[in-house]
């Protein structure tokens, strides 16, 4: 049986993630308070970011950028900027 969780980001009931997919207290927050459809939204936006940005996921920088824009997007409902990216309106 799935667990459900209160999504932070959707503001909605949803189904909660299976396991802890981030690690630290950021992670634990996640699993707690997301759902897999915004992590699931989050991925695919990650991968934009990661992509435009041609970002290197051993480089420090780039994966702190990534958290507080991970961070902003889930917790904070702030839409990452991606070049020629509109998101769809809520």
């Amino acid at each position: 049986m799935s667990r459900t969780v209160f999504c932070q980001s959707l503001q909605k009931e949803g189904e909660g993630l299976a396991f802890q997919l981030y690690p630290g207290e950021i992670g634990k927050r996640i699993f707690d308070n997301i759902c897999q459809e915004a992590w699931t939204l989050w991925q695919k936006k990650q991968t934009m970011l990661i992509n435009e940005k041609k970002m290197n996921m051993m480089n420090p920088d780039d994966r702190a950028f990534l958290e507080k824009a991970m961070v902003g997007y889930l917790f904070e409902g702030k839409e990452p900027e991606i070049e020629g990216y509109t998101p769809e309106k809520k």
